[in-house]
């Protein structure tokens, strides 16, 4: 996924919504000791509510709609070269204000709010100064006013008619923000306006189709009317804007997508808290992927031995469900999961009501092969959560729709559930919904919730999941959901060395493919949605550095402890600092600042 993280519903490509930690819920607040300077708390607590009151929210009503807040529903972000000013000063005011309030003056817990707020603020200058996708990808205009729309659609939160009313409103400005990529569009990279192009058919075929489906029980004619006209003029202005990007700016779409390694480097430590230099990190990356190569061989020579690796991996793949029964086999996968979760005591499960699973949206799947959609914090009426599935377009031919499947094999499909459900992205947002702290509640990096539930695949079956009898019914099947688990880290191993190489200028586009197949272990399909995707979220190596991080600190915690070490304990205490980088986390178990990796 991309993450969007995964336990928010933002956008791929949500325009002018960069803030690089992304909203979500949290966990519970540390008390607060006796002898802690409360005024310096409250002032940070005071600034912080300024911010999101005063600028984020207003500025980004998309978020705002995401995050359970409503008032600003009828309104669309301001896309235009002056709105995107207005944010850059309103940003810099933020930064200078926070670096003036002394983190000395401030508890443990609330130091980290301030360093996570900032990190979020600079991680946004990052993007609107320097990296500039509203300057260079055209997918942030079609996909972030599909997402807005998406966001009334999705969740009832109020009557049709009324959630139809907001819709019209926020619809009548779309037609200008196309217009501001017109005005602010220059010589982008050509990946970035295919991927644009290649979303633009579903996204078309959403406002045609989808949305007016969405809206048929608002039994007010009048305001059916009204939408049938603005709806109108948003699908004319969407299929006007696929015209120019085909005819006019494809041609001219030279650009390089590459941040290069001082922004790479800027990126991660805004996002993640990372500073680990970029040939540490390919080492350690290299490193992993080669621990995973040689496990995924050993247990494929298991189930075979008079069979290659890649044949092996090629029945692997080819085990799979009919596109039709995609969405039955994950769903039959969730009470093994449940039960063991429980008889292990891996983690407390905060509910026991499951997410709801649907196909993914068009204008996700481009780059989208699963995810997690879950309400926002503050989200009061409309709590459902959407796991998400891509399946394949009706119009490929056998051979495409076969690859596509290959990642969907039945082991994989239970790997897979362990990350989006349970117990990783699902789980995780059950925990946040515990939260007395505004920032933690609505800031956090990628490197923790992907780094989780990443880590999830791989602890769940070390810890037993899928030996025969839990989860598998002969040992052959465990080897196989092993295998699957593998392929994944595998997968997450390739995006680690891709997204650094890519973007350092040291690997071209059909090399990162080729990466993908023979190093990855994919389909050459999936390669090449994955380079896509690392083209425009370079920092996707996040889900094997956050499992890494997270590995080490729980390795790091039971050397201290010892035999009194529980893992259940230790996930509940994980849970409970909502999902900042592990670098606060550590801080928050461990009581130091210690190397995360």
């Amino acid at each position: 996924m991309k993450f969007r993280i995964a336990t928010v519903s933002l956008p791929a490509a949500c325009a002018l919504l960069w803030l690089q930690s992304a909203l979500a819920p949290c966990a519970l607040a540390t008390p607060v000791a006796a002898d802690v300077p409360a005024a310096g708390d409250a002032a940070l607590a005071r600034l912080a509510d300024d911010y999101f009151d005063q600028y984020y929210f207003p500025q980004n009503p998309t978020a705002a709609t995401t995050a359970g807040i409503h008032r600003y529903d009828d309104q669309l972000e301001d896309y235009s070269r002056a709105g995107v000013e207005r944010q850059i000063a309103a940003l810099h005011a933020y930064q200078q204000r926070l670096e003036n309030l002394a983190a000395s003056g401030l508890s443990e817990r609330v130091q980290g709010d301030r360093e996570l707020l900032l990190s979020s603020i600079r991680g946004s200058l990052l993007e609107l100064e320097v990296i500039r996708p509203w300057q260079n990808n055209p997918d942030t205009y079609s996909s972030g006013i599909s997402n807005s729309a998406f966001t009334i659609m999705e969740r009832s939160f109020a009557p049709p008619s009324e959630r139809l009313r907001l819709l019209i409103e926020r619809e009548q400005r779309m037609p200008a923000a196309l217009e501001a990529a017109h005005a602010n569009l220059r010589n982008p990279p050509e990946i970035y306006t295919k991927i644009a192009i290649e979303q633009l058919p579903g996204i078309i075929s959403f406002f045609q189709s989808d949305l007016p489906q969405a809206f048929t029980a608002a039994d007010d004619q009048d305001v059916q009317a009204r939408f049938a006209a603005v709806n109108g003029q948003v699908i004319a202005a969407l299929k006007n804007y696929q015209q120019w990007l085909q005819t006019q700016v494809l041609p001219r779409s030279h650009g390089d997508f590459r941040l290069g390694a001082k922004t790479f480097r800027a990126k991660l430590l805004d996002d993640e808290m990372v500073d680990t230099p970029l040939d540490r990190l390919m080492q350690i990356g290299l490193a992993d992927l080669k621990r995973n190569q040689a496990q995924f061989i050993r247990v494929a020579h298991e189930l075979d031995p008079d069979k290659s690796t890649q044949q092996v991996l090629a029945e692997l793949a080819a085990d799979h469900p009919e596109p039709r029964a995609l969405l039955d086999s994950f769903r039959a996968t969730f009470d093994g999961l449940i039960s063991f979760i429980n008889e292990r005591h891996i983690i407390t499960i905060p509910s026991q009501v499951r997410p709801i699973l649907q196909e993914t949206p068009p204008f996700m799947r481009a780059t989208s092969f699963a995810s997690m959609d879950t309400p926002g914090p503050y989200e009061s009426v409309a709590q459902e959560a959407y796991f998400n599935v891509t399946l394949p377009e009706p119009d490929w031919d056998r051979q495409h729709t076969e690859g596509f499947m290959a990642q969907f094999n039945f082991p994989v499909i239970s790997n897979v559930v362990v990350h989006e459900a349970y117990p990783g992205h699902y789980v995780q947002f059950l925990w946040m919904h515990r939260i007395d702290d505004r920032v933690r509640k609505l800031i956090g990096a990628s490197s923790n919730s992907e780094g989780w539930a990443h880590y999830c695949e791989q602890m769940m079956i070390d810890e037993g999941y899928g030996q025969p009898g839990v989860g598998a019914t002969d040992a052959r099947q465990a080897k196989l959901l092993r295998l699957g688990q593998l392929q994944d880290a595998l997968l997450r191993d390739a995006r680690y060395i891709v997204g650094i190489r890519m973007h350092t200028g040291q690997m071209s586009m059909q090399q990162a493919v080729d990466f993908f197949v023979k190093q990855g272990f994919q389909s050459r399909e999936v390669g090449e949605v994955e380079t896509k995707r690392g083209t425009a979220d370079p920092t996707y190596l996040y889900y094997t550095l956050g499992k890494l991080q997270i590995l080490k600190l729980r390795s790091d915690l039971q050397t201290r402890e010892g035999a009194d070490f529980r893992l259940e304990q230790f996930h509940d205490a994980f849970m409970q600092q909502g999902f900042p980088p592990i670098k606060l986390v550590r801080r928050a178990l461990l009581h130091d600042d210690s190397p995360t990796l």
